[in-house]
């Protein structure tokens, strides 16, 4: 019976796997797989329906979750960011500014691609509004096609994993119950935590790491093959003042540090720094849509910023017994910021409506939202039914007989995930793969000896993630790229173009190897 149970489990996997790359919608598939194969189990008697009674606390449990709150918050953040014509204006002052030196426009390709992903962390519209703003002044100056289509997808993927990213999200609430599981099968009752913030951390050294790594490969290029990344001719470009590079660059970096330093700074919750990043994403869309009367939206983020500064400082709580007169004064002072915040949200809410941006935005959101939350709804009854059939034992035993111990079962993981990037989105083995091995592993040693850290895993398996958008035939940065290239730009170009990304990518990866430390220092200084 317990051959059936495992031939069950891995006839499951390799079907959803199979319908997925037929095109049939993810979340269905794998509730509909998971349905299928428990039924199949019941009849055969290697499978307990009872094990199905837990799924409506699952889904409740999702519901109840404050972690993904976060998940459409940065989404809408996003979205409006990419509405209010930002990445335009950083595109064109940093090709401007950097386009006078061989590589210059693949190198501010780079750095724009992270300062997006540092703001709205969405690959698609990152990559779409590069391709269509950046590949064709790229084409035009004579860059390679190969060299301009790599550098957009890859610098497109940079938000998987420079935080705040959507995927962190979701694979920090993944490994949080992977890792409270873990230390139960190891006799630890009083289990550690992991959370969103620590991989934030985490990723944040790493993400910088392979933004320089795209940089010095644009520089190598460069004085390797000059004509496959020329300079602008100075008669050709008009340059960029300073004033523009601040007006252009200051907003984002403003957002950036809000959202990331209240969360690094202990102030704020990602779910929390999520609601800032939106608040700020509103206040900055409207500036963008607006040529005067801009004063309600400034004040207004003045007045979140000291907001956040008070809250780092002061204990703002009203329900207490004794207010010191110091505390007092800064709640007062808080309500009056909270007034003028109120009165710009408005003002900059009502300016995007009238231009006839909110309505688009918040469809945007609501379907990436609804998309996301279904896949939960789906990947967790697959999980259910997975586990129903034994298939946890059955990794957990495959994983401990891999031969060179604990190295050998993480090389087998990573392998398998960057294999599935072939095929499957992100999601999809964040939902899947993750819960089944992420419990298993974590009871296991890291290269160097040392207990199993949560985060080092989670980043690992961030940055191989974030191959599968570049990863033929269904990287999605690809696709995204092919829909906006012009016609002259063949399909192979663009997956020529990738492959050496893939390779620092792959590079970066090793790093994390040899390096733990390149993920757990930063949370290690900072939660410490």
């Amino acid at each position: 019976m317990e051959f059936i149970a495992h031939s069950l489990d891995l006839t499951m996997f390799a079907v959803a796997c199979v319908v997925l790359m037929l095109g049939f919608p993810v979340a269905f598939t794998l509730a509909g797989v998971a349905l299928i194969f428990a039924v199949l189990g019941w009849l055969v008697g290697a499978f307990d329906m009872t094990f199905l009674s837990a799924f409506p606390q699952r889904i409740f449990g999702t519901m109840t979750n404050e972690v993904l709150i976060a998940v459409p918050l940065f989404i809408f953040m996003g979205v409006m960011l990419e509405r209010s014509k930002v990445a335009e204006e950083l595109l064109d002052t940093m090709g401007r500014m950097l386009g006078s030196v061989h590589g210059g426009l693949g190198i501010a390709v780079s750095i724009v691609g992270a300062l997006l992903a540092a703001s709205t962390g969405i690959v698609g519209a990152t990559v779409v509004t590069m391709g269509l703003l950046s590949l064709p002044t790229m084409l035009k100056r004579g860059y390679s096609s190969e060299l301009a289509c790599g550098s957009i997808a890859a610098a497109g993927t940079l938000g998987q994993i420079i935080p705040p990213s959507i995927v962190l999200v979701i694979l920090g609430d993944q490994l949080s119950n992977a890792y409270q599981k873990a230390q139960l099968d190891m006799g630890i009752f009083s289990p550690e935590t992991i959370s969103v913030g620590d991989l934030f951390a985490g990723a944040l050294l790493p993400g910088l790491m392979l933004v320089g790594f795209y940089i010095l490969y644009q520089v190598v290029i460069a004085i390797i093959n000059p004509s496959a990344a020329p300079s602008i001719p100075k008669e050709d470009n008009p340059g960029v003042t300073m004033e523009e590079v601040i007006h252009a660059l200051l907003p984002p970096i403003l957002l950036i540090l809000a959202v990331l330093g209240s969360i690094l700074g202990g102030v704020a919750t990602p779910t929390e720094a999520a609601a800032v990043g939106a608040v700020g994403a509103v206040l900055l869309a409207g500036y963008r849509l607006g040529d005067t009367h801009n004063w309600p939206i400034l004040l207004a983020a003045a007045a979140l910023i000291f907001l956040l500064v008070l809250t780092a400082y002061v204990d703002l709580r009203v329900a207490r017994d004794d207010i010191p007169q110091g505390d007092m004064i800064a709640i007062y002072a808080a309500a009056l910021c909270l007034v003028i915040l109120t009165w710009g949200i408005l003002s900059a809410l009502l300016r995007v409506y009238r231009a006839g941006t909110l309505i688009a935005v918040m469809q945007g959101t609501t379907q990436v939202t609804s998309m996301v939350f279904v896949i939960v709804i789906g990947a967790s009854l697959f999980s259910l039914v997975f586990r129903g059939l034994g298939g946890e034992e059955m990794i957990h035993a495959a994983l401990k007989d891999i031969p060179g111990g604990a190295v050998g079962a993480i090389i087998a993981v990573m392998l398998l995930m960057f294999l599935l990037g072939f095929f499957l989105d992100f999601l999809e083995i964040v939902f899947v793969v993750v819960p089944m091995v992420a419990p298993v592993l974590l009871q296991l040693e890291m290269p160097n000896g040392e207990p199993m850290s949560p985060v080092w895993l989670g980043i690992m398996m961030a940055v191989n993630l974030q191959t599968s958008f570049l990863t033929p035939p269904f990287g999605f940065a690809l696709f995204y790229l092919r829909g906006v290239a012009p016609p002259e730009v063949r399909t192979g170009q663009i997956y020529r173009g990738i492959i050496p990304f893939v390779f620092i990518q792959i590079f970066a990866l090793l790093l994390l190897w040899y390096l733990p430390s390149l993920a757990t220092w930063l949370p290690s200084v900072i939660y410490s």
